[in-house]
Parts: C-alpha cells; structure tokens; sequence
C-alpha cells in the first residue's frame, strides 16, 4: 500500500474511449482487461468504487445531430451504448475475481439492475464494484453529469475524471505544445476557462455540492492510487 487512503469511496468517470482498441472505436476485451486490472488494484488498497461509463467508443450522439436526428433520440441511443460498455467491462472485472453489480437508470431488469441508490450504496459497503449505466436516464445530460450526480447520491468523497491527458490545460495539448498546464484550479476558474475536459453543468454540480474533482491519465502508472492516497497527479479542481 503506497500510504494511507484519503478517499475511501469515489465515483471514477471513464471515457468510452478507455474501452477502445487502436482504432478509437468498439469494444476491445483487451483494453478492458487493462481498465478491469487498474480498478481490481484500487480495489485492493480498500476503496469503494463507482464508475460511470461514457459512449464515445460506440455512438457519438453529435453525428447523429449534424444528419438532422432528434437530440432526445440520439441522447437515448448514447445511453443504451453506455450499459454494453457498462457490461463489458463488469465481465472484465467478474473475470479477475471482483464482484461487480452494473445499474441502469433505464431499467433493462433482464441484464442489469435498476439503479436504486441505497443498493448501490449497500453494494460498495460490501465491497462490490458498481457500474451505473445509462447516464441520468434522461437526454440533453452528459456522462459527465450522470457522473457528478451519482457521486453526490453515493456520498463519494471524490469524482475522478480519467481520461488520455495527464491534467486539465488552457488549450488542447495535443494540437498546442504550448498550451499551459495546471496542477490546481478552482471550479470557477474551470468554468470560466471552458476547458473541454469536463461540461459546465458537472462542473457546477461538483461546485454547489463541494466535490472535489481530479483529471488524470488513466494510463500513467499508479495515477488512480496517488488520488485516493492524497499524492498530487494531474489537476484537481475544487474550492
């Protein structure tokens, strides 16, 4: 164990992207081994873990809006997306030996439960993974809001957003070397920078609420343990 935990339960937003093989897009079981075996490991530190799923790796409701569909529709068609990642990734980790419970917001009784919040909160206790698919259940939301609202219901100490940047930056680093970095910045200043890491309405929940929220790289070794043992990594937001 790297030091003692300063977040014992939180609510991990992934991008669907993590899911992702080389190609951006679909569902590759090896990546969601990779993803499987960093949760099992904070697992193993003793932190209770939600995690909330994007779709970008499988529907990208922004296409849709551009050929003329329905926002209500597209939104739907994203949330549906968000429960086979959801699932994927709970055969991943149930693989490994964790147990694992995925939640819907739209009930699909037959695959998965629906989300009740004191079940889930009465899984973490027992030590249970809990994936909670299909965003808020209603369109016009981000997984990005599902991810804030069900860390406040869950009463997580914590929303970390791991996504492929090591921190949030003023502009995109991957188009700009010079796009400056930050270790810290308030939620107000996250806002007014409309970074692209994250939607007002998440960042303003986390905000009214007082959550405090990291942005890392899932992939940079040990970043998932460093913030629930207190270590500075990537940018945290907060007051």
């Amino acid at each position: 164990m790297m030091a003692e935990l300063k977040y014992r339960r939180i609510l991990l937003k992934l991008g669907g992207e993590a899911l992702a093989g080389p190609s951006g897009f679909g569902i590759d079981p090896k990546r969601a081994e990779e993803v499987a075996n960093k949760v099992r490991k904070l697992k193993d530190l003793g932190v209770e873990i939600a995690i909330v799923l994007g779709a970008g790796n499988i529907w990208r409701g922004k296409d849709g809006l551009e050929h003329g569909m329905d926002r209500a529709t597209a939104d739907h068609m994203g949330m549906l997306a968000t429960v086979m990642n959801a699932l994927a990734l709970q055969d991943a980790l149930e693989r490994m030996g964790v147990t694992t419970r995925v939640q819907t917001a739209i009930e699909m009784r037959e695959i998965a439960e629906p989300y009740i919040r004191r079940r889930a909160i009465h899984h973490l206790e027992k030590g249970y993974v809990v994936i909670l698919g299909a965003g808020t259940g209603n369109p016009y939301f981000t997984t990005d809001t599902a991810a804030a609202l069900r860390a406040m219901e869950i009463d997580a100490e914590v929303l970390i957003k791991a996504t492929k940047v090591d921190a949030v930056y003023d502009r995109d680093p991957m188009l700009d070397p010079e796009a400056r970095r930050f270790d810290r910045l308030t939620y107000i200043e996250a806002l007014n920078l409309r970074v692209g890491i994250m939607d007002s309405t998440a960042i303003t929940l986390c905000m009214d609420n007082d959550l405090p929220i990291y942005v890392v790289d899932l992939w940079q070794e040990d970043s998932l343990e460093r913030v629930v043992c207190g270590e500075p990594v990537g940018t945290v937001i907060s007051y």
